[in-house]
């Protein structure tokens, strides 16, 4: 069953969750915004050895259930599995969650959530 418009018509963002490289290369593809005054949320995060993992947990939750205006969410694998059993239970259609590979992690589709979802549909 397919989802109204409008669970999905104001949605027109990406946000992301990574390292400083994937979050650089993303804003300057021009994905950076910023709400308006006077919360002025950004619909990005850069996550570096120090980043707590309630901190990566809060802009996870707030990009997935607070903010209506996100379409994409993309989180660098390595960075997923920090807050795993977040990512894992996360099974909304929007915003969409894609797991990518970093410069220095590359990319295990055995991780990835979407991925178990598709080889358990298939029976694998």
């Amino acid at each position: 069953m397919a989802l109204p418009q409008s669970a999905y018509k104001d949605r027109e963002f990406l946000a992301v969750i990574g390292d400083e490289d994937s979050v650089t290369g993303i804003l300057l593809a021009g994905v950076g915004h910023v709400t308006d005054p006077p919360d002025s949320q950004k619909n990005y995060l850069v996550v570096d050895s120090k980043t707590e993992n309630s901190v990566i947990e809060g802009a996870f939750e707030s990009f997935t259930r607070e903010r209506k205006d996100i379409a994409i969410v993309l989180i660098n694998q390595h960075i997923a599995d920090k807050i795993r059993g977040k990512v894992d239970a996360y099974n909304e259609a929007f915003p969409s969650l894609l797991e990518i590979p970093s410069k220095d992690h590359p990319y295990d589709p055995e991780k990835d959530s979407v991925m178990k979802r598709v080889r358990k549909l298939f029976g694998e």
